[in-house]
């Protein structure tokens, strides 16, 4: 049984490119880093800058729609120039931006320097979601995603812990760890990666492709595009409002929170590969992202349930976690089966925008609804918009027949 589990464990990560395990590398050392978005909550609402939970829902919803400008010509460069300038600029760039944020004190500049930053650095998603597909083959293209989001979320899980430690001390030693990690990202990437190799590959593809599909008139992909956007404004929570319902409601400190949250990444680290390797294999790919709904949909009315916090906090958790690694891979698979070499930036673009749209919309409209009722109303609220997006993508499978 050990045997067997040991050789699925490294069947699942064999055949993967060279540079696919260096972009993760580089994703891994990048999110790393990642101490800021998790604690930006607790950081406006704390009593440094003692915002209410509004305002500091207004911040976050201008990450969301930074993210969505930003998006939209991440993908229309990358399309142009080339992703590797995109994530070099975004990268260094954005680290800067980030150190900038963490000495500003003032509610209106960090608004608007919160909306310049997610501008910068979400523009490197499209670009670094076509550098994946492009050093990638149709056979194990999942895998590589999977890969980069395993980089990623051990990356969180370091970040979460370690900035829960430190946030602990010195919200804004954050910034700078978080602006620090993106510089030494982007070094590596200049470094190591060069750039020449993705023009000849394009050039010997480009006769190649028949017939380019605009991915805005997708009509398909679009109202996918629309279940994305309710699932993320759903997603967000875990990141914007729950760390502020674990600290003020459940009576949780930083470094509990921050616990809480590397458990989230450790068990995607443990089995997603293996689990996207095994799943894969049985063509059921919108099926998978309608149970993982489901399961998300669970865990946020699971708080809704009587019981200590620390024992509640982690039941969230074990139901979202299952839940966001049978959706997520497979929402990635749906892009990427409709889009070639010629447009991929333009459906990356997409993808990342309905993120970015769900990051505005999803923490200011929860955040006022909490403002205005309590959590429990939210928890239900959440559940039952992840209900809705679950049965949208029962009809998308149905129409579409994938």
């Amino acid at each position: 049984m050990v045997t067997r589990t040991l050789s699925l464990y490294k069947t699942s990560f064999t055949g993967l490119s060279k540079q696919a395990w260096l972009l993760s590398f580089i994703m891994l050392i990048n999110r790393s880093g990642t101490m800021v978005l998790p604690f930006m909550t607790l950081y406006l609402t704390g009593k440094e800058m003692n915002r209410s939970l509004s305002e500091a829902g207004f911040v976050m919803a201008l990450f969301g729609f930074g993210s969505i400008v930003g998006a939209y010509f991440g993908g229309k460069f990358s399309d142009k120039i080339g992703f590797h300038k995109v994530q070099l600029f975004t990268l260094f760039f954005g680290g800067v931006m980030f150190i900038v944020l963490g000495q500003i004190k003032s509610y209106p500049l960090i608004c608007l320097f919160t909306f310049l930053l997610s501008m910068v650095n979400e523009a490197f998603r499209p670009a670094n979601s076509s550098a994946v597909a492009f050093y990638s083959t149709p056979e194990n293209r999942t895998r590589s995603y999977s890969l980069n989001r395993l980089a990623i979320n051990l990356g969180w899980a370091v970040g979460a812990s370690i900035g829960g430690l430190v946030a602990a001390f010195d919200y804004e030693l954050l910034f700078w760890v978080d602006g620090l990690t993106n510089i030494a990202a982007a070094g590596l990437l200049f470094y190591f990666l060069k750039p020449n190799i993705q023009l000849e590959k394009d050039e010997v593809k480009e006769e190649l492709i028949p017939e380019t599909m605009s991915a805005y008139k997708d009509k398909t992909y679009l109202w996918f595009l629309v279940l994305m956007t309710l699932f993320s404004c759903c997603f967000v929570q875990l990141f914007t409002t729950i760390p502020k319902y674990f600290r003020d409601d459940l009576h949780l400190n930083e470094r509990y929170i921050g616990l809480i949250m590397t458990i989230n990444g450790i068990i995607i680290v443990a089995i997603e590969m293996v689990l996207v390797y095994t799943l894969e294999k049985k063509n059921r790919n919108t099926q998978w992202i309608i149970i993982g709904l489901v399961l998300c949909a669970f865990s946020y009315l699971s708080l809704l349930i009587p019981g200590t916090a620390k024992l509640t906090s982690p039941v969230m958790i074990l139901f979202n976690t299952p839940g966001e690694i049978m959706a997520m891979p497979f929402m990635n698979v749906f892009w990427l089966q409709r889009a070639n070499d010629k447009n991929r930036g333009q459906y990356a673009a997409l993808y990342t925008i309905s993120w970015g749209i769900g990051n505005t919309a999803g923490p200011f409209l929860i955040s006022t609804l909490v403002d205005a009722s309590n959590f429990k109303v939210a928890f239900v609220v959440l559940g039952f918009i992840l209900g809705v997006s679950a049965f949208g993508f029962y009809k998308l499978n149905s129409n579409t027949k994938t």
